[in-house]
């Protein structure tokens, strides 16, 4: 979906990228749109934006799970090859904003030939997967009240069962490593469950998420960039996300890095500041975010 602001142009653009895991183009959750409401906004104040579906959800063919982040990037190229052929949009001024592992498909691409004009990464990763993984697993476990202690034997566990993904490419051989010690760990766990689990842990995508190291190349991007992080992300922690980021892109000469207090993984503000829809809060973009978007493309992309 191509939206493109009223007037003559050409205008600046940009290519949304979601997250992690199956999204239509609006990155619809539950009556939540993020994409969406990026899109409206962005394109009400001068900027056209072209967003699709994921490979294999709705008008898109294709197959999401056997697709690496080099693989997506191919995508995105895709999306801003399609808009260099549109005559009303800006070939000069083409950028993408990435969302959570999107971010990082976004500055992949902007080290790559043919790169975007500029990027803005909202929530991207910055230290390695396996890190992230665990990271992710001790903030769910502290957010529903384990103790400190469990947590760090959880933790422990998890690290044990990265290491035998690891260390056994053979993925039979490591699914049965993994039942055993599931069993081990917990002689309650039935067989059925631990199979199963087994088998995500040696899926093409967690394999490949634990050896992404999301600051390879980061040095080769020279387009501006805009780092952008919520204080209380439970999926991707601001501090050392940011900073790992930040620091690999240390040579280039325009990187903005903030965080947004109050603002979570999905870019939700504060619950009191949603908008209210027959009377009930309805989760909102983050307007403070939405706005230092808008003002930094402005800045980069010259939007009249």
């Amino acid at each position: 979906m191509l939206t493109v602001p009223a007037g003559p142009g050409p205008f600046p653009a940009v290519v949304l990228v979601s997250d992690t895991g199956p999204h239509d183009r609006n990155a619809t959750a539950g009556e939540y749109q993020p994409m969406g409401a990026l899109a409206d906004h962005l394109t009400r104040r001068g900027v056209a934006v072209l967003r699709f579906d994921d490979r294999g959800v709705g008008a898109s063919a294709g197959d999401l799970t056997n697709a690496s982040i080099a693989d997506l990037t191919t995508d995105i190229q895709a999306g801003m090859n399609f808009l260099r052929t549109r005559p009303e949009i800006d070939v000069t001024r083409i950028g993408l904003i990435g969302h959570g592992e999107g971010g990082n498909v976004a500055l992949l691409a902007a080290a790559q030939p043919l790169p975007p004009a500029f990027v803005v990464a909202l929530a991207a990763y910055g230290l390695p997967g396996n890190t992230i993984i665990l990271q992710q697993q001790k903030a769910l476990l502290r957010a529903i009240g384990v103790q400190e202690p469990e947590v760090v034997a959880f933790s422990k566990y998890q690290q044990e069962m990265q290491e035998v993904v690891r260390q056994t490419p053979d993925s039979k051989k490591a699914r049965e490593a993994l039942v055993k010690l599931m069993r081990q760990n917990d002689a309650s766990l039935d067989t059925t469950t631990a199979k199963n689990r087994a088998a995500e842990l040696t899926s093409f995508r967690y394999r490949y998420f634990l050896d992404f190291n999301p600051v390879t190349r980061l040095s080769e991007v020279k387009c501006p960039v805009l780092l952008l992080n919520g204080t209380v992300d439970q999926n991707v922690a601001a501090d050392a996300n940011l900073s790992a980021l930040a620091k690999a892109l240390g040579t280039n000469r325009d990187v903005t890095s903030k965080k947004l207090p109050g603002v979570n993984h999905q870019f939700q503000g504060d619950p009191a500041e949603w908008a209210l829809v027959n009377g009930q809060p309805r989760e909102t973009f983050s307007a403070a975010a939405l706005e230092l978007i808008r003002s930094w493309i402005a800045v980069r992309a010259q939007v009249k």
